[in-house]
This record gives C-alpha cells, sequence and structure tokens, in this order.
C-alpha cells in the first residue's frame, strides 16, 4: 500500500490519547443503531425471548469489536486492510437468515452452522474475487457508490422519523429533534477547526441526546437491573448444524458482503489519499470473510464495512485507523459491560437520524467523486451504464416487493440494490466498453488522490 508523496502518513499516524477515544466514541455512536438493528429484527423474527436477544446484541458488540480490530489493524500478510474501517452486521443477510432460523429442521444452530461454512467458502474464494477486480473500473465503482449511498438515505430518513415501527411515525419531535442535530453538526463544522470540528457529528449527536432527554424522550429504565459485567461464550446457542443448501445461500449473502466493501474500500482510498494494491483488497476481503466465521462462532451475523464510518472519514478529515482500533476497544467493553451498552442504546434513533444524512450523503458523494475519473463527454455509453445501474440499483427501496414472486433462493440478491447495481454496471460496462485485464484502479488517477477538502485533521 502507497501514500501520496505530498501528504504525511496520516493512516498510521497515532494521536494523543484523549482525542483518540473521543473520536473512537463517535465512530461506535455512528455505527450503534445500525449494528443492534440486526440483532432486534431477527431476535423479534424468530421469536426469541428478550434475554436472548440481549445476548444477541452482546455478542454483536463483541464480534464488532474483534472484526473492527482485526480490519483496521491488521494480522500479518493475512488479515487487515489497515484503513480506517469500522465493521458490523451487514443487513443483506436479514431475509435469508430469519428463513433459515424458522425452518424447524435448522432453528439457530442451522443458521450459525450456515454463517461459519459461508465464511470459509469466502475466505477461500478471495483469490477469484481478487483476480475479477479488473471488472470495477471508475465507472463500476463510482456507479456502485453513489446507488449505495442514495439507497442509504431511506435509512437515515425512517430512523429521522422516529425509526422502525414507531406509532407516531413522522412527529414534529422526532424530525425537528433530527433537523436540530444536522443544524448542530452543520454549525460546528462550520465555525470550528481542529479537534472540535473534527467531532462536529459528536456534538450533533450529544446536543440531540440533550434535547430528547429534555423531553422526555429517552428512557434508562432497566439500567439498574443490568449486571456489571458479562461475559459472551461461543456457541451460546448450541453447537452449529452445516447444511448445504443454508451454506450456499450465505454464502452468496458473505459474496454481496465483499463487493460492497470492494465499492468502499476504492472510496477510502480517496479519502485517506492511498493506493491500494490486490493484496490490500486481499487481505480487507478475508477480514470481510473472517467476520463471519467469527459470527457464527460467537452465534452474531456476518459482518461488512460500515458506510456511515467510511462517511465520518470524509466530513471530519481524520484517517488515522488507530481511531478505529480504539473504537473497536471500545466496542468490546460496551459487550462486556452491560450497563454501559444500555446507556449507549438509549439514544433514540431519531437523534442519529440526522447525523446519519450527512454521513450516507458522504458515501454517494463518494461515488460522484470516483465518477469524475469517467469520460462521460466522448464515450456517451458510459451515460447508459451509469443511468440504468442507478435505477436498478434503487428498485428494492422504491418498491420491495417488485421481486415477490421470484424464486425464495433468489432473495439474497434481489433484495441487495448494491448487488444489483454491480450487475448491471458491470454487464453493461462489458456490452459498450469491452474487457480490459490490465484494470483500471481509481487509485490509478492522480487527480482523484489529491488532497481532499476536508476539516483540518486532528494532529498529534
Amino acid at each position: 500500500m502507497s501514500t501520496n508523496n505530498n501528504s504525511r502518513d496520516e493512516v498510521n499516524e497515532v494521536l494523543p490519547a484523549g482525542r483518540m477515544f473521543t473520536l473512537g466514541l463517535q465512530h461506535v455512536l455512528v455505527m450503534y443503531a445500525g449494528a443492534i438493528t440486526v440483532p432486534l429484527i431477527v431476535g423479534g423474527a424468530l421469536g426469541l425471548p428478550q434475554e436472548h436477544i440481549a445476548l444477541l446484541i452482546t455478542a454483536d458488540l463483541l464480534c464488532c469489536g474483534i472484526v473492527s480490530f482485526l480490519q483496521a489493524f491488521g494480522i500479518g500478510r493475512w488479515l487487515g486492510i489497515r484503513l480506517p474501517v469500522m465493521m458490523g452486521i451487514s443487513y443483506a443477510g436479514i431475509a435469508p437468515m430469519i428463513a433459515i432460523g424458522l425452518n424447524p429442521e435448522m432453528g439457530l444452530p442451522g443458521l450459525y452452522g450456515a454463517i461459519i461454512g459461508a465464511g470459509i467458502i469466502g475466505v477461500l474464494i478471495v483469490p477469484l474475487v481478487i483476480r475479477l477486480l479488473w471488472l470495477f473500473p471508475p465507472i463500476v465503482t463510482g456507479t456502485t457508490l453513489t446507488s449505495l449511498g442514495v439507497s442509504l438515505f431511506g435509512v437515515a430518513i425512517v430512523w429521522a422519523g422516529g425509526g422502525y415501527g414507531v406509532e407516531d411515525f413522522g412527529s414534529f419531535k422526532y424530525i425537528g429533534t433530527a433537523g436540530f442535530v444536522l443544524l448542530i453538526t452543520l454549525l460546528v463544522a462550520r465555525f470550528f477547526k481542529g479537534f472540535m470540528g473534527s467531532i462536529a457529528i459528536l456534538v450533533g449527536l450529544a446536543a440531540g441526546m440533550l434535547l430528547a432527554m429534555a423531553m422526555g424522550n429517552v428512557s434508562f429504565q432497566g439500567l439498574n437491573d443490568m449486571p456489571w459485567v458479562q461475559m459472551v461464550r461461543p456457541f451460546q446457542f448450541g453447537f452449529p448444524v452445516f447444511e448445504w443448501s443454508s451454506i450456499l445461500t450465505m454464502t452468496l449473502v458473505v459474496i454481496i458482503t465483499m463487493i460492497e466493501s470492494i465499492g468502499l474500500f476504492y472510496s477510502l482510498a480517496i479519502i485517506t489519499n492511498r493506493k491500494l494494491e490486490k493484496e490490500d483488497f486481499a487481505r480487507g476481503l478475508r477480514t470481510d470473510a473472517m467476520g463471519a466465521v467469527i459470527g457464527g462462532i460467537f452465534n452474531t451475523f456476518p459482518y461488512t464495512s460500515y458506510a456511515q464510518n467510511i462517511g465520518l472519514v470524509g466530513i471530519t478529515g481524520v484517517r488515522s485507523r488507530f481511531v478505529c482500533v480504539v473504537a473497536a476497544a471500545i466496542l468490546v467493553a460496551l459487550a462486556l459491560f452491560p450497563k454501559m451498552a444500555h446507556i449507549v442504546a438509549a439514544i433514540p434513533h431519531y437523534v442519529l437520524g440526522g447525523a446519519a444524512l450527512i454521513m450516507f450523503g458522504m458515501v454517494a458523494a463518494s461515488g460522484i467523486r470516483i465518477l469524475q475519473a469517467v469520460d462521460f463527454k466522448n464515450n456517451r455509453h458510459n451515460m447508459f451504464i451509469l443511468a440504468i445501474s442507478l435505477g436498478v440499483g434503487l428498485i428494492p427501496m422504491v418498491s420491495p416487493k417488485f421481486f415477490g414472486a421470484a424464486p425464495e433462493y433468489l432473495t439474497p440478491l434481489l433484495n441487495s440494490g448494491v448487488l444489483l447495481s454491480v450487475i448491471s454496471a458491470v454487464i453493461l460496462n462489458l456490452y459498450f466498453n469491452g474487457s480490459n485485464k490490465e484494470g483500471i484502479s481509481v487509485t490509478d488517477n492522480p487527480e482523484l488522490l489529491e488532497e481532499q477538502p476536508h476539516l483540518e485533521s486532528v494532529r498529534g
């Protein structure tokens, strides 16, 4: 992995401890709601009792911390892209995981056997995925990231409206608080520099939390009943059961997370002024797959790079991967000390919604920036690729039942707007522009590796 010669090595910069903790906490807060949403949805759909759902959440936080550490810090030549990446549960597998878990012959042991098996297969196919990187020139990666960012706006808007399943969704108190968080964040970003400017999201979230508390909309009920320390055990729901059809279904989910990560890694390459080599991609994707293995062992779910945290890196300009290492340690602490996790979980979704609008927008903006390297003026076919692929990628968000008549085993594919966008862009690019196995890496374009506009970065 090489760096831009015009900038210091900010990715490997170790900041003062206090600043790294604050910046790491900011990363945790912006990803927390997304991280615990999947256990809540899957646990609820499977009819698990509250205490079992609580175990899913604590195990999830532990695995988020472990896999984030592996990705940001790295282990030898095997694991970790060594960029500021936070890992959380992928949403791509919700539907198939519920289907497997509801199968009386499979249940949770069958589900976790499928996740572990899929992770192992994912590790084994990483070399094949790396050989196919030539399929992802700027027109494909830029379109994919733009599609991902735009589709994520749906999540941010639901949060800003009050969250999933809220009876008075769209109430002014929800939308107003989300707008207040957005306003405070923008004010801090505009008028403060240095460290204060880099924690603009954290300040906005804190202000929104205080406002929600003042309105009486935050409850810490049950905090006294939580234990101070709680260990997370592997295979706490029983030893895994391996069944091939379930494993292959979850393997598709792992492949989807890899494809998402390829686009996000390209985005990070721009934000951090890095030129990524094939070995970097291999370590990053291998960690994605290992996340599924680790998740299955501790009875959680597959993991992927979180777009909102990459958006946060773009907003703050804080590129140090060690900030994410500290954030990983905070996640592990939240898993082992349930009282801390309970307090963080009390942050309402509508508070997070205001910040999410910015962060998901940054993901879309990264895609647009990559598209600047694409020749639209002399090659009108690129416009077809972008237009059609964006539309195809938005199908699951605009019309969730559009593919309702399709076979159930295709659900992971057809419910993933990112995968649909990638497939469309790759096929159309091959059709219009042909194959170029030399590949066109977005990080080979010097115009895209120049200094990015961002808030003044934190210095040691």
